[in-house]
């Protein structure tokens, strides 16, 4: 999942000074705009309700419409609203899933005759339409003079696998003006099939297709079906109802989903936000305005006047929401941590209202944090030493925090992330794309330049774990003590400067300005000009647009930015999840933003998607990483650690990024 940097660096004392005005004039965002503390309905949070005001470290999300949603930060207002089939469960860890929309996991039947037959036919088919393309392009190539397009890979045989899924019955969607008398109504069957042929709609900008392709039975067929249904055609739109051959209803709650062969991200997939249920009368009311007056089944409703944009969001209980209560499994720490017995058996969500403020600039958060307005905070790099002492246990680098910070009744919580932070190209880039010898050499020179211990020392306190290739830290997939030989991580100017006179641009000379593009929050303009100053060292100069964070993703989606940074936070504890982002039909819009494109590397992805984890599928992770170390589409890469502080009115905080529907699971106590 999409993450804007939310690096942190010493920031001057003039922004500090500047910080502070700012928390002395009470202005609560960079805007210079206070918010009005009143919600919609008037209610400002003094009463007795039970009230919890948390920040975000970002202009919020752009919108709650989960198929349109990409990032950290639709994510986490999004799943708060709009409730999945699974989740994570709380408190348990390594991660595990559990059943939230239904009454147990999905489970396995056998596939009907009739569908396994239709799966076939249709791989008959895929595999006819793909060789008429093919001798289409071999002819047009040939009039043209052009060499023939390589043969395309084989359509494997289907080996389907049908799960049966069982939803609750006391699931109601939210009261909202678009049912009868403005009352939500039970959610049935075939409103998560509605939902999910929404992820299919490229015509909507529906962000995650890449999510269920070549996944389900027929739902290929769909997509392509309704595409030339509606081709030519301004006013026509997809058809949600129309017929996809792996979905089944089987009753209001009981249906099941055929899938081409076994995928074990399936049931991970199950679990993100962008495959949430919504009521088809809530987007038939409300058009496009969905996005920001969202109706799910989730504990909390958004209402109209409730979302400031880029200044803060205002949730409210449901008062529907269904039985659910704290749970009882955990970890020997939790116990160490929370009164779990007074939690145990309380009906959730804990909190009434939850204000969520948003800023792009740390300071003004963290002066908020400091005179107590928020229930947490994560530490910006530039306070950490005003809120920890550093040691080394067994020659690692820890932090302990300090002893008035423990007086104040602070808990300290590190989150070590799932995260790839990395500087990417466009690989359809005139200049710096492609697989010929010539950029890759320009990629691999620029990539033996940049130092990355330098970053993490300056703009991250020396806490990050810089490592090689693309699957982070914790997870199968990952080079022992985070390093390969295939990589061309620097610094090393002198390799450096030989890859680029070997490209033809000796010491940089000819090679043209290349434009960078990257999110105008925090530090960024000073990472800016670390990364010019390091690529100088060899002679080669960037121009950095900094943009706010839409643009850099509008701008990464059109190809029109060459060389460009953000990061990805995995959306599942799987390395297959970091592998997909270079998997070549995932290009723009899509996950693979880098564009690349490699037949090999797409076979063995294919081959992944439907291994059960194992040593084999391990090697195969390392094989393909190695790929994209040598073809350096990327260069990189660092995981971060987030450091939370947590007053101790808050209750039950169990800090997580991994998933983001905690805020039903903490209480705050004034």
């Amino acid at each position: 999942m999409i993450a804007a940097f939310t690096t942190q660096h010493a920031q001057t004392r003039l922004i500090l000074l500047a910080s502070l005005l700012f928390a002395i004039t009470g202005c609560w965002s960079a805007t210079g705009e206070a918010p009005d503390p009143k919600d919609a309905a008037g209610n400002d949070g003094t009463a007795e309700e039970k009230v919890g005001r948390f920040p975000m470290r970002s202009e919020g999300p752009k919108t709650l419409d989960p198929v349109l949603g990409s990032t950290v930060y639709d994510n986490r207002c999004c799943s708060q609203i709009i409730d999945t089939l699974l989740q994570y469960k709380y408190l348990k860890r390594p991660y595990e899933l559990e059943p939230q929309l239904l009454t147990e996991l999905p489970v396995e039947i056998e596939t009907p005759d009739d569908l396994r037959k239709t799966a076939f036919e249709l791989a008959e088919a895929a595999r006819a339409n793909q060789l008429a393309e093919w001798e289409a392009a071999k002819k047009l190539a040939a009039e043209n003079g052009d060499p023939p397009p390589p043969e395309p890979p084989e359509v494997p045989d289907p080996n389907p696998i049908t799960w049966k899924f069982t939803l609750r019955d006391d699931i109601y969607f939210h009261d909202a003006d678009c049912f009868p008398e403005g009352k939500g109504r039970k959610m049935v069957a075939s409103d998560v099939f509605f939902s999910w042929r929404r992820m299919a709609d490229s015509t909507i900008g529906s962000k995650c297709w890449w999510l269920m392709r070549d996944s389900i039975v027929g739902f290929d067929e769909y997509r392509d079906d309704q595409l030339k249904k509606i081709e030519g055609k301004p006013d026509a739109h997809f058809d949600y109802t129309a017929d996809v051959a792996g979905f089944r209803i089987i009753d209001d709650q009981v249906f099941t989903v055929t899938l081409k062969k076994p995928a074990a991200r399936f049931m991970w997939v199950l679990a993100m936000f962008q495959t949430g249920v919504i009521p088809h009368e809530a987007l038939e009311a409300y058009g496009s305005r969905f996005g920001i007056r969202p109706v799910g089944s989730g504990p909390y409703t958004l209402s109209e006047g409730d979302w400031q944009f880029g200044l803060q969001m205002i949730l409210r209980r449901n008062p529907n929401y269904r039985e659910e209560y704290f749970p009882e499994e955990h970890m020997p720490e939790d116990e160490e941590v929370f009164d779990l017995e007074k939690a145990k058996g309380k009906r959730l969500p804990f909190l009434d209202t939850i204000y969520i403020s948003f800023f792009e600039q740390d300071q003004p958060m963290w002066l908020h944090y400091r005179a107590l307005d928020f229930d947490y905070a994560q530490v910006p790099d530039e306070n950490m030493p005003q809120v920890f002492s550093k040691r080394f246990v067994d020659g690692k680098k820890s932090l302990v925090l300090k002893p008035n910070w423990r007086d104040q009744g602070v808990r300290y919580e590190p989150v070590p992330l799932l995260d790839f932070i990395f500087i990417g190209f466009n690989m359809d880039d005139k200049l710096l794309g492609g697989l010929g010898d010539k950029a890759t050499k320009i990629r691999q020179a620029i990539s033996s330049a940049l130092d990355w211990d330098e970053r993490n020392e300056t703009f991250y306190y020396g806490l990050n774990v810089v490592y090689d290739g693309v699957i982070p830290p914790l997870l199968e997939g990952h080079p022992e003590n985070g390093e390969s030989d295939a990589s061309f991580r620097g610094p090393n100017l002198e390799r450096a400067r030989k890859l680029l006179a070997e490209a033809g641009f000796p010491n940089g000379e000819g090679l043209p300005i290349i434009d960078y593009f990257v999110s105008q929050g925090r530090n960024n303009r000073e990472q800016s000009e670390m990364l010019s100053r390091q690529l100088s060292a060899i002679g080669i100069r960037i121009r950095p647009n900094l943009v706010d964070f839409p643009t850099l993703m509008q701008t990464v989606d059109d190809r029109k930015a060459p060389f460009f940074s953000f990061a990805w936070g995995s959306d599942y504890p799987d390395g297959e999840n970091n592998l997909a982002l270079f998997y070549g039909p995932n290009e723009s819009p899509g996950s693979n933003h880098f564009n690349y494109k490699r037949d090999e590397y797409d076979r063995l992805y294919e081959k992944i998607v439907g291994m059960p984890p194992s040593p084999e599928r391990t090697e195969i992770y390392i094989r393909m990483q190695d790929m994209l170390l040598h073809d350096a589409p990327y260069a990189g890469s660092m995981a971060r650690t987030r450091h939370y502080v947590i007053h101790d009115r808050m209750k039950y905080f169990k800090p997580v990024e991994t998933f983001a529907n905690w805020f039903k699971y903490v209480d705050v106590e004034r």
